[in-house]
């Protein structure tokens, strides 16, 4: 996401920096940065996270409270005894 996207996702929801820091759990300042793609002085890179977070919060996922109960592993790990044992190599 280049800082141009950043701000035209921020744009596009109609979100004030102040809005998109609260909704990113970021500072102000932090969006203003992402903004302009610089510190400082120095070039800075919009990290994964908020990039996912961007796009989660376009779909309208607004929290997250992991997967829905009961959705666990669908094959069980296999009981002790039925773990099979792999004899030593005969010695020659």
């Amino acid at each position: 996401m280049k800082p141009n996207d950043f701000k035209n996702w921020r744009k596009s929801l109609d979100l004030s920096q102040k809005d998109a820091a609260h909704v990113l759990g970021l500072k102000r300042r932090v969006v203003q940065y992402y903004e302009k793609g610089e510190r400082d002085g120095k070039k800075i890179e919009i990290p994964l996270y908020i990039r996912l977070a961007c796009a989660a919060y376009a779909a309208g996922i607004r929290d997250y409270d992991g997967p829905p109960k009961g959705r666990g592993r669908t094959n069980p790990a296999p009981e002790a005894e039925e773990t099979p044992t792999i004899a030593p190599p005969d010695p020659e």
